[in-house]
């Protein structure tokens, strides 16, 4: 986006930056840049340090659906094309009422 940008191109848009806001607002807008930087990489660390904590305890925690044997009740069985499920269907291709 700003490959082609030179030291000039860069010099023009602060004057135009100087021109808009006046040099009495630019130290403000500065601060409160400032803040908003400091305020999102605090957010940034802090969700960081969230993501590693709950690694760390899901790691230790055993995964019960994969370990149970049993089978899944027929009603659990996803519907056909038709709407029917599998065990509703006769072997000709028919369905119960």
């Amino acid at each position: 986006m700003f490959a082609n940008l030179s030291g000039w191109h860069f010099l023009i848009l602060l004057v135009i930056i100087l021109l808009l806001f006046g040099a009495p607002k630019l130290p403000a807008l500065a601060k409160s840049l400032g803040q908003s930087m400091r305020i999102l990489r605090g957010e940034m660390r802090s969700a960081k340090e969230e993501s590693a904590a709950d690694q760390k305890t899901d790691a230790g925690r055993v995964d019960t659906a994969a370990a149970d044997p049993t089978p899944a009740a027929s009603g659990d069985v996803h519907p056909g094309r038709d709407g029917t499920r599998p065990d509703d269907r006769l072997g000709d291709g028919t369905t119960r009422p």
